[in-house]
């Protein structure tokens, strides 16, 4: 896994959680900006997750933003620089690259995560929030057009009426509104976010790291579809996964089975 180190000014970081650990943490690297995006540091991070999704030793990332805010969208000094550049190039573009990625994504909501910064973080496959995190959608505000996702995305997990409402107005959401509304996954206190979101994908990585791709792969691709699609879907995939298996693949999954039923279990 590339590493770099925290102060080497680079405006977006990838490092080991851990020495030597599977997962990957990415972060927005611009405080005194409250990480507000370039077109140069969106093309980094779109890079970032190309690169660590090809990557066999990664099992697992976290996206992270240093200091006040997770990202406070994109940099308006430079807007017309993103926003009349070639917002179909999909290499440059980190959220389609962050929904190609084939590792889980947890995302480290500390702060606020406004606009650009809301459609990064939504994403996400899993979100950890702290207390004080709000996500705000400003494109009404300042005139910008979404194509990033959020008018989809968002009227899909909290409900269409709740997301008119936060995109419209232009309202604040919290933490503790966002956890009720199924937003979040976890809240914690903002000096817990980044250890729980590790926690969380150190707990993805000690699994099957190959069925953790194609689980992960047939939950985002099922919910595009309608039901009794998706339990298609679900039934094409698990029929080649199983047909792939070799008799020795099967022999070491009842291995691993009977050494887990041997060992005392937990009564949670």
């Amino acid at each position: 896994m590339g590493a770099a180190s925290p102060d080497s000014g680079d405006l977006i970081v990838v490092e080991p959680a851990r020495p030597g650990s599977p997962v990957a943490v990415v972060t927005i690297n611009r405080p005194a900006a409250l990480n507000a995006l370039t077109k140069p540091m969106m093309v980094s991070l779109a890079a970032a997750f190309r690169r660590l999704g090809a990557d066999d030793a990664v099992a697992a990332v976290v996206l992270a933003g240093r200091g006040r805010a997770f990202c406070s969208g994109v940099d308006l000094t430079a807007a017309e620089d993103v926003f009349k550049g070639d917002v179909k190039d999909v290499a440059t573009d980190p959220v389609a690259q962050m929904e190609l990625c084939r590792k889980p994504i947890v995302g480290a909501i500390a702060g606020f995560a406004v606009t650009a910064g809301f459609e990064i973080a939504l994403a996400c496959d899993i979100l950890v929030a702290g207390r004080s995190a709000k996500f705000l959608d400003t494109h009404a505000k300042f005139g910008i057009f979404p194509s990033w996702g959020l008018s989809q995305k968002l009227s899909r997990i909290i409900g269409p009426n709740r997301a008119r409402e936060v995109s419209l107005t232009c309202m604040p959401v919290t933490a503790e509104m966002a956890e009720r509304w199924g937003l979040v996954n976890h809240v914690v206190d903002d000096t817990e976010v980044l250890s729980k979101a590790i926690e969380v994908a150190e707990a993805i990585a000690r699994n099957n790291r190959n069925l953790v791709v194609l689980y992960k792969s047939v939950i985002n691709d099922g919910f595009q579809l309608d039901l009794k699609h998706a339990q298609a879907l679900e039934k094409e995939r698990g029929h080649k996964y199983y047909s792939g298996m070799t008799k020795e693949q099967f022999a070491n999954m009842q291995k691993f089975i009977q050494g887990r039923s041997s060992k005392p279990q937990s009564k949670l």
